[in-house]
């Protein structure tokens, strides 16, 4: 499909959502083209198993169609809503892993470096991370993923959580600093010489 036969182009994500809800079943492709890229991608690093990840993405997508003949395009944004989803469908995960699995025998996501060297830099790098974050506190890491892998705004993150922005800030602020003091020691493993 080409920019100019989108019909939504430049129209918001809540107005493509009433156009599906409302039976037009281009919105939905449109809508899927614009955020499952996103939950897939939030899902892949919380999980750190793609096809975890995959059934995430399409259980929380499954889930927004549901609800589009019911949505309030004035109480959220709904890719904030969709952010919320997937982070407590993948907290559900994790906390049933915990029984089973440890995260060292879960397979990292594949990256697509163009050297095999600079893939396998990026694998230790977030493997080193993973391990990190799942050292965390469950909160911590939840907020820290989101605002410094994800890029949401503390605003979002404070919805996606249901906690006030304040709360937001002191978690990622004790998330990053728990960070660094674990990854203190491992700088030149990683690669991080330079920085």
């Amino acid at each position: 499909m080409n920019p100019q036969s989108d019909p939504f182009a430049g129209a918001s994500d809540a107005a493509v959502l009433a156009a599906f809800a409302n039976g037009d079943q281009q919105a939905a492709r449109i809508l899927t083209q614009r955020l499952l890229p996103r939950v897939l991608a939030q899902a892949t690093r919380m999980l750190a198993n793609p096809t975890e990840a995959e059934d995430v993405a399409q259980d929380a997508m499954m889930r927004l169609w549901k609800i589009a003949p019911a949505w309030r395009q004035d109480e959220a944004q709904v890719s904030t809503w969709l952010y919320r989803v997937v982070a407590n469908l993948c907290t559900d995960r994790l906390r049933k892993r915990r029984g089973g699995l440890s995260l060292d025998q879960v397979a990292e996501p594949m990256d697509s470096a163009p050297s095999v060297a600079a893939n396998m830099q990026t694998q230790t790098r977030m493997k080193a991370l993973s391990d990190a974050l799942a050292q965390l506190p469950e909160r911590q890491a939840q907020a820290v993923a989101l605002r410094h892998l994800e890029g949401l705004s503390n605003p979002d993150i404070a919805q996606i959580m249901d906690i006030s922005v304040r709360s937001v800030e002191s978690l990622t602020a004790r998330g990053k600093r728990a960070l660094a003091d674990l990854m203190a020691g491992r700088k030149a493993e990683l690669g991080y010489d330079d920085d």
